[in-house]
């Protein structure tokens, strides 16, 4: 079993994640996962 962090430990790891999420933001992909689904799905029948 994995050891418990403190709750200060906690903080700092989730400051710490935040910090590196505003320093590199992820792109949002501007269609909704049904789309994206659907693409892939019309890809695969395309394949065939």
């Amino acid at each position: 079993m994995a050891n418990k962090l403190s709750k200060e430990q906690r903080k700092a790891l989730i400051e710490k994640a935040e910090e590196d999420r505003a320093k590199h933001p992820k792109a949002k992909n501007a269609k909704s996962g049904f789309a994206t689904i659907d693409e892939a799905a019309e890809k695969l029948e395309n394949q065939n």
